[in-house]
């Protein structure tokens, strides 16, 4: 039996032409691009040419006198951790998030609550989407750092980030974006989006495990939350890994490649998915299905089903999918995404998570909805 990966925003398989650059890259040797000999100085030429590319493909201004800072991570979470801790810093005024973040900014926002920092959740309306006049309402007291998705992890809706910004450019605030899943999947421009600091990570979009990327616009002050070292202008120490920021651009560039095909492709597919597990099985919901949607995410219920007897049967069934985060997938909690929605318990209790990725082909779909509708049934009954 072929299995079947439906698993992708958890992360992607890498494509070969990632993997063969970043093997080219690891057979050049490369030393230490901090050294300052003639070997160290042409390993920091091409993580700085990296940098750039990847800067110049996600709208940064990286050419300027006073460009934004791309920060290499080791992936999303480091990111998003960054983010709140470096932008809220010493000064003071609340931390507003919305109610669907991920845990690695929920978590993060909470720890900076213990320090005695106001903290306050932006509410989301019944589609999932972030509500714009409580977030006004919000930013009419002191605020030092929204932080809203752009594209949720486990709904696939998408969030009004630039209008948000707006408003907290209004209010005199910081705004960041954790655009994990938006990165390789939707064409953005960082410096149209009106936000001071992005996150992303390379295994979302097939590109290598271990590298990530906070943006910070230009004036921006961050304060390191890693210290020991002096690279990356002393805000994020440590010797950065050449061949894994060439496998970030390598993806980067291999979406850029074909974005508008891959995109109508995922989003061909997940309609093919969800309008024939509609029929086939009675009774099932889409999520956030009236919102503008991220093309590869489905979260959908079967009333009736316990979810972790669904994930079980279809894993045994040659299916990988999930039940929400992965970061968060050792709980046996509800879906706080969907409970941040009003969505009634027994549809939570019985809601999966489906994500394609660039290399799903309409086969699988296929046969997805076959086993996914077959084993759904068999636990209803």
């Amino acid at each position: 039996m072929e299995r079947i990966y439906l698993d992708n925003n958890a992360t992607t398989p890498i494509l070969p032409e990632v993997a063969e650059a970043m093997h080219a890259c690891l057979l050049r040797g490369h030393a230490n691009p901090a050294s300052q000999h003639e070997d160290g100085r042409r390993a920091r030429r091409v993580l700085e040419s990296a940098r750039e590319a990847i800067g110049e493909i996600l709208g940064a201004d990286v050419n300027s006198s006073n460009p934004d800072r791309l920060i290499f991570t080791s992936g999303g979470t480091e990111s998003n951790n960054l983010a709140l801790f470096g932008l809220c810093g010493q000064a003071s005024g609340r931390l507003l998030y919305s109610s669907i973040e991920h845990p690695s900014v929920v978590e993060p926002a909470q720890q900076i609550a213990r320090g005695g920092r106001v903290l306050r959740e932006i509410r989301v309306t019944q589609d999932g989407v972030l509500d714009l006049n409580h977030l006004e309402t919000l930013l009419s007291q002191p605020t030092r750092l929204v932080s809203v998705m752009l594209g949720n992890n486990e709904t696939g809706a998408l969030q009004p980030v630039r209008e948000a910004a707006t408003l907290c450019r209004q209010a005199g605030a910081l705004m960041h974006t954790d655009a994990v899943q938006v990165v390789g999947k939707l064409p953005l421009t960082f410096r149209a989006l009106g936000v001071d600091a992005l996150s992303l990570t390379a295994h979302k979009f097939h590109g290598p495990k271990g590298i990530g990327a906070l943006i910070v616009r230009a004036g921006v002050p961050v304060e390191p939350i890693m210290f020991g070292g002096f690279q990356q202008m002393g805000l994020r120490c440590g010797t950065e890994c050449v061949a894994l920021a060439v496998g970030l651009q390598k993806a980067l560039e291999a979406w850029q490649s074909e974005a508008d095909e891959r995109a109508a492709r995922m989003a061909r597919l997940r309609v093919r998915l969800e309008t024939a597990l509609l029929q086939a099985v009675p009774g099932a919901v889409i999520h956030s299905a009236h919102a503008a949607r991220l093309p590869h995410t489905t979260n959908i219920s079967f009333p009736g089903v316990d979810r972790q007897a669904l994930l079980i049967a279809l894993d045994m069934a040659g299916l990988s999918c999930s039940t929400g985060s992965a970061c968060a997938s050792g709980s046996s909690e509800p879906s706080p995404v969907l409970a941040a929605m009003a969505v009634e318990s027994g549809l939570i209790e019985g809601s999966i998570r489906l994500s394609l990725g660039a290399t799903t082909t309409e086969d699988q779909i296929a046969e997805a909805t076959h086993r996914i509708s077959l084993a759904a049934e068999k636990l209803r009954r």
